[in-house]
């Protein structure tokens, strides 16, 4: 093997261990020039200067007494532009060494692991310290060495590199690879996926090398991204995935990574606010923070920087879960549940910046120290009670709060409690208790909303987001009417009263392919459009888009009194994957309407909105994609036959349909297609002619 200019600096305690020499001897053979160094002597007076690199390699965890004698040396080495390798057991010593006070929670031995490799995140993967590297490679075989990787936390300053690849499957909640940047240096963590005191097969050892070579090769002039903390790093996330097709440009989505649950929706000072669920490390579950992004008009978004992380040693390690925003007397204020262990309970933050950036939680957290004795709170595997989720107003005088749980005797509960400062909370009960069949096993995120003459509450059970209208009073529901709000794709919704007055509300739009393609997409979730929640004269729900969102029209096409012949697709001249469709439907003769979006001019593409005589709007996603890793399942809401002429209003947006049909019934779809040209707008009749009108238009993006 070629001779490299790189010099290396290999670390190690006072003796070699057998990992230690094997590493040694296959960084000779790799051509690099390599001196072994002892930790004291670089806590004593060695010098550091002659080298480009630093690598401790340790598959044991390292002593900190030593290790934080080390600190001072080898963070002043980078700082002044030299490169730094953690790897194995090594990586656990960053918060001794003052690289991360957050160090891997997940430290084990692992004699018995099946092969492991890096899966790169699709963000950095062109970073010059993986060149050459496979971002699925198996790089290590069983090993007892010692690994170290971040399961449950993140860190706090460094930004996630890689997850883990298993031979069967990828495992993004397994944070093997951290990049740091410090002064004009670099630092990498690698916690798992280096061992050389093993001989792996050929083409185990081959992306090994590969990845060895290029960290030791490159590390040292390898700017490495920092996890974007302000606007201007979340706003750069955002342009590098700008070109991805499946990108909503209108509806809210993360700048990159993971959302869900929309959070503390609130309008502060004039602006809207919208928090959520995010993962900065990747997008996947976990680790939950609170995402924040604000708006002058409901429509042009700005990303903010997070506004809640973990504590590492608070009750909320393990997530900032979802929860919500009032106003407490001019001060605002956050209640969301805390997640640690087997342990989800209420948290609170408060803040006194007018931005609503910065927040300072409660050192009372958490405010409620256990689920209630009656009803008993479901317990599982993972949890000591399933209580979660809060809905918090002010009536007469007292503050009220609803949190999500599931019952040991089955069924989801809305638990109601009462206080008179957000601080003290009473326990109250249930104001209303589910049937285990019908309703679900856990009620998460319960909102119970004031629509004047009905009460609102709606529930998400896993599957689907359930609303029951009737009356609220003395702490107890009476329902009168059910259904559902969205009967696709839609979760976990939260509304907020604006200053007009109007009742708006977002879901989160969860995606419809694999964890995998996520991953490699480099994001997934995004937010509904923000609905206008009311009742009719008749008591009936009603569900609008926003009217600002009008305001993103441009082109249009219209067609009125249009007689659409049967089994003939007739293609509009309006095309694109930004797109809002307001059409009035009559079947007339037809057996069935359909209009198709995203279609390819020879129709291998398409996702069909179909409304039949019998009383059904059905999304058929069969022909939607030519990825077999997206779903094909169809989806079908019931359109009363009175409704007719349909009225039925449709966004197209990257990879969201979202249809609203006769301002009563909603229905989201998550869809996926491939070819370049799935653009297209097209109308067929089945069976017989179709009355039909309709207005057409090109949106403009918001961020």
């Amino acid at each position: 093997m070629a001779e490299s200019e790189t010099a290396v600096a290999l670390l190690c305690g006072s003796e070699q261990s057998r990992e230690q020499v094997a590493a040694e001897s296959w960084c000779r053979s790799a051509g690099f020039d390599v001196d072994v160094i002892r930790a004291e002597a670089v806590a004593g007076d060695a010098s550091l200067s002659p080298y480009d690199v630093v690598w401790w390699h340790a598959d044991a965890v390292p002593d900190a007494p030593s290790v934080a004698d080390l600190g001072s040396e080898l963070r002043s080495f980078v700082a002044d532009g030299g490169g730094l390798v953690l790897s194995l057991a090594a990586l656990s010593a960053v918060d001794e060494l003052d690289i991360d006070p957050v160090a891997p929670d997940d430290v084990v031995v692992d004699p018995d692991g099946p092969p492991a490799g890096p899966l790169l995140k699709s963000l950095h993967e062109d970073l010059p310290v993986f060149e050459g590297v496979e971002r699925r490679s198996i790089t290590r075989e069983a090993t007892g060495a010692t690994v170290a990787r971040y399961e449950a936390v993140l860190p706090e300053r460094g930004e996630v590199l890689a997850a883990t690849r298993l031979p069967d499957r990828d495992e993004p909640g397994l944070v093997t690879a951290v990049g740091w940047s410090v002064g004009e240096g670099s630092v990498v963590g690698l916690g798992d996926c280096l061992v050389f005191d093993a001989e792996p097969p050929a083409d185990v050892a081959t992306a090994r090398d590969a990845l060895a070579t290029s960290l030791l090769a490159n590390v040292a002039d390898t700017a490495l991204p920092d996890r974007p903390h302000d606007a201007e790093g979340l706003a750069a996330l955002r342009e590098r995935l700008a070109d991805d097709p499946h990108r909503p440009s209108y509806h809210l989505s993360p700048p990159a990574n993971w959302l869900n649950d929309p959070n503390g929706l609130v309008q502060w000072n004039g602006r809207y606010h919208v928090f959520y669920q995010y993962n900065p490390g990747g997008p996947n579950h976990d680790t939950i923070h609170w995402g924040h992004a604000v708006s002058d008009d409901l429509l042009h978004w700005e990303d903010e920087p997070v506004a809640l992380t973990p504590s590492p040693d608070g009750p909320d390690r393990d997530g900032c879960w979802s929860g919500c925003a009032v106003d407490d007397d001019g001060t605002p204020t956050l209640l969301y549940t805390g997640g640690r262990g087997a342990d989800q309970l209420p948290c609170l933050a408060t803040t006194d910046d007018p931005d609503l950036r910065t927040w300072a939680k409660s050192p009372d957290n958490p405010i409620i120290e256990a689920p209630p004795e009656e009803p008993a709170v479901l317990s599982t595997d993972h949890w000591d009670g399933e209580f979660r989720d809060h809905c918090v107003w002010r009536e007469d005088g007292t503050w009220y709060q609803l949190i999500g749980a599931g019952l040991a005797d089955g069924g989801g509960a809305a638990l109601l409690y009462a206080a008179e400062d957000l601080r003290e909370w009473e326990y109250r009960g249930p104001i209303l208790t589910g049937d285990y069949g019908i309703d679900g096993v856990v009620w998460e995120c319960p909102e119970l909303l004031d629509l004047g003459d009905r009460s609102l509450l709606h529930v998400s059970n896993y599957e689907d987001v359930v609303y029951f209208l009737g009356e609220y009073a003395d702490g107890a529901f009476e329902p009168e009417e059910r259904g559902l709000l969205d009967h696709g794709d839609f979760y976990a919704p939260q509304s907020m009263r604006t200053d007009d007055g109007r009742l708006l509300t977002w879901g989160w739009l969860p995606e419809a392919r694999t964890e995998s393609a996520h991953w490699d997409a480099g994001w997934a979730g995004a937010l509904s459009l923000p609905r206008e929640l009311s009742v009719d004269g008749d008591g009936d729900l009603r569900q609008r888009p926003a009217p600002e969102l009008r305001d993103l029209r441009g082109a249009r096409e219209s067609r009125d009194d249009w007689t659409v012949a049967p089994d003939s697709p007739s293609e509009l001249d309006l095309a694109g994957r930004s797109l809002e469709l307001r059409a009035e439907v009559a079947l007339a003769d037809a057996d069935a309407a359909e209009l198709a979006v995203l279609e390819t001019p020879d129709r291998e593409e398409r996702t069909a909105l179909r409304y039949t005589r019998e009383g059904d709007l059905v999304v058929d996603r069969s022909a939607a994609s030519l990825d077999p890793e997206t779903s094909e399942e169809e989806l079908r809401m019931p359109v009363p036959p009175y409704d007719e002429p349909l009225d039925l209003h449709v966004y197209v947006d990257g990879s969201v349909v979202e249809v609203f049909a006769n301002e009563r019934h909603c229905l989201t779809a998550r869809v996926y297609p491939t070819r370049e040209d799935a653009t297209g707008v097209s109308l067929t009749a089945r069976g017989g002619a179709a009355e039909v009108s309709l207005d057409a238009w090109e949106l403009a993006g918001t961020f």
